[in-house]
């Protein structure tokens, strides 16, 4: 199953992913990464820090975003061509997190999409924005 072709998008397009981010989470994507940032793993240290506790890794956060690419908008198939990402507030263990893509650019020449990327937390606070090129599948 491939996901939508150039042909099938337009502008406004959007879609969801929405997760609860648990302790094991954070534990698997140090594991995973190598990221074993204290401000992420060590809540004594974390306490002392601008923070005032653990908070998830901004790239997991990304990856939620990679997440809604993949398997929904565009959706499979596609390709991750770039990411700006700009991190805006913390995201903690309990947390649920929206990422959210809108189809903002339609380039057929090239088969490109922009998408304006962005997660959100449970109160609606902004945690991080962005944009992404994409290559989405192309079908026949």
């Amino acid at each position: 199953m491939l996901g939508r072709a150039i042909t099938e998008l337009k502008l406004g397009d959007n879609a969801e992913f929405s997760k609860t981010i648990a302790e094991s989470d954070i534990y698997l994507f140090a594991g995973v990464t190598g990221d074993l940032n204290p401000a992420h793993i060590n809540e004594e240290y974390a306490r002392n820090t601008f923070f005032k506790g653990r908070i998830a890794h901004g790239m997991l956060l990304a990856g939620f975003i990679s997440t809604v690419i993949g398997c929904q908008l565009p959706g499979p198939g596609s390709i991750y061509i770039g990411q700006d990402l700009k991190f805006r507030a913390p995201a903690r263990i309990g947390d649920t997190v929206t990422a959210k893509v809108i189809v903002k650019e339609i380039i057929v020449e090239k088969n490109r999409v922009t998408l304006e990327t962005t997660c959100t937390n449970q109160e609606g606070v902004l945690l991080l924005d962005g944009q992404a090129t994409v290559s989405p599948p192309k079908k026949g």
